[in-house]
């Protein structure tokens, strides 16, 4: 049984399309880290609270700046 949510990329040749593989695949990162985050504030884990806070600002950065790359 597969429960993988993150989309493998396999012999991707264009630029463009394993742009948007890392994009898609950030977006869903995010929903996870952002369930994680809501989880920790409610049970006032302040280091996993933190810590995913931290992984959401950096990944929101690299989708922000992949689609300025795809955009230009």
């Amino acid at each position: 049984m597969n429960t993988a949510n993150i989309e493998e990329g396999k012999n991707i040749s264009e630029e463009r399309v394993s742009v948007e593989l890392i994009i898609n695949n950030l977006a869903k990162l995010l929903r996870i880290e952002r369930k994680v985050l809501e989880l920790s504030d409610e049970l006032g884990d302040e280091g996993t609270n933190a810590m995913a806070s931290d992984f959401i600002r950096e990944q929101e950065k690299l989708v922000w700046m992949f689609s300025a790359w795809l955009n230009s």
